[in-house]
């Protein structure tokens, strides 16, 4: 038969092995913190990289236009190009 010290000692050994609600609430609480750093991270990420792609589309479309008005001065001098 189990006495009072026995169960004092189980359910002492089961606090340090299985979590309370306590335990619970302060891990739950880590992860939504957690969480919101990562989204706030993703989110500072994905502005820079929209801002560097509009960047980059606009530096694009710059030496496009820049490559036609070489072709079309080399064309009225009379200069073939070659690539």
């Amino acid at each position: 038969m189990l006495t009072k010290q026995d169960i004092d000692k189980i359910v002492e050994a089961e606090k340090n092995v299985f979590p309370t609600k306590e335990d619970f609430d302060s891990f739950k609480n880590e992860i939504k913190g957690d969480f919101s750093n990562l989204v706030t991270s993703v989110d500072k990420y994905a502005t820079k990289s929209d801002a560097y792609f509009q960047e980059m589309l606009m530096l694009s479309h710059k030496l496009d236009k820049h490559e036609q008005w070489i072709h079309q001065i080399a064309k009225k001098l009379g200069i073939e190009l070659e690539y």
